[in-house]
């Protein structure tokens, strides 16, 4: 809650007038706790969770045609009713776990500094301290979901997750509740390290999210704003890795590629496209079409 009676006592306590963003969010939450604010996640990953998946399954029920070529895995179809089953099975763990910490983990937050105050953080700020959060939930992610690879991990834990071997986007939160409350750990250690304002927060949770759903979708899209990110792994680069399943111990990054790169673990990912590539062009000479998918080269599942 902040602690200004008017917008004319906030302006005169920080010593200058409100940007246009800084009335409405004054406006909005002058009269709500911090809690209250903090608890919009659980609307946030509602939302993210139901709506953003909503657009693959659309672009497969109704533009199959155009887009079948952009499919990483084409010939695996899932219906609505698919879908809807991974839904309701995402929304059976969001009911369970995911709201329930969101509302425990309020006095977290408030240790490690996230503000609601004003002044607004400017767009340079934001964007940096999202870098950094990226940044570093994709390190600690990555050994985390090396760990969930070993055998103890991969048999208790992490084999649910894996159970779609041709990943999609409702998929991305589908995984055992003890991997939904580990992986909430790299999530939460960026915004530990560099606190910024919750608004920063709520951005950081809601983009990683459809990060994620994006990598879990099928597709690998070419005009996705995403291509233009350097080092950026996407939906082909964890496809691969569903695809291999189990056995995998390749593409183990969540957001980007250096780590697999610098740890060795993208070498069965590299050779399978290095092959593909062999293959396409071989075809090419003997004019027979290619869809260039993994699942074009059957049997090349290496680590």
């Amino acid at each position: 809650m902040l602690p200004y009676a008017s917008i004319q006592h906030a302006e005169t306590a920080i010593g200058r007038p409100l940007t246009a963003a800084e009335t409405v969010w004054f406006n909005y939450s002058a009269t709500k706790s911090d809690y209250f604010l903090y608890c919009h996640n659980i609307l946030f990953l509602f939302l993210v969770f139901t709506l953003v998946p909503l657009f693959y399954v659309f672009i497969e029920l109704f533009f199959s045609k155009y887009v079948t070529a952009y499919k990483i895995q084409p010939k695996v179809k899932f219906s609505f009713a698919d879908n809807l089953n991974c839904y309701f099975d995402v929304m059976r763990t969001f009911i369970l776990v995911v709201g329930p910490l969101q509302l425990v983990s309020y006095p977290s937050i408030q240790m490690i500094g996230i503000r609601t105050s004003l002044t607004l953080p400017s767009l340079m700020e934001i964007a940096s301290q999202l870098f950094v959060y990226f940044l570093v939930e994709d390190f600690t992610n990555y050994w985390i979901h090396r760990f969930l690879h070993g055998k103890w991990g991969y048999e208790n834990i992490h084999k649910v997750h894996h159970e779609y071997t041709t990943p999609i986007g409702f998929a991305a939160p589908y995984a055992h509740w003890a991997e939904v409350l580990i992986l909430g750990i790299p999530s939460f250690l960026g915004p530990a390290m560099v606190p910024g304002h919750l608004i920063t927060f709520w951005l950081w949770i809601a983009l990683r999210q459809i990060e994620a759903i994006e990598t879990h979708s099928g597709y690998d899209l070419p005009w996705t704003l995403t291509k233009f990110i350097p080092f950026y792994g996407g939906a082909d680069y964890h496809d691969y890795h569903h695809y291999v399943g189990g056995q995998s111990q390749s593409n183990f990054a969540s957001v980007f590629t250096y780590c697999d790169y610098i740890y060795g673990t993208d070498k069965g990912y590299r050779y399978q496209k290095k092959v593909l590539r062999q293959l396409r062009d071989g075809l090419k000479n003997d004019g027979k079409p290619n869809d260039g998918s993994h699942a074009s080269a059957q049997g090349i599942k290496s680590d």
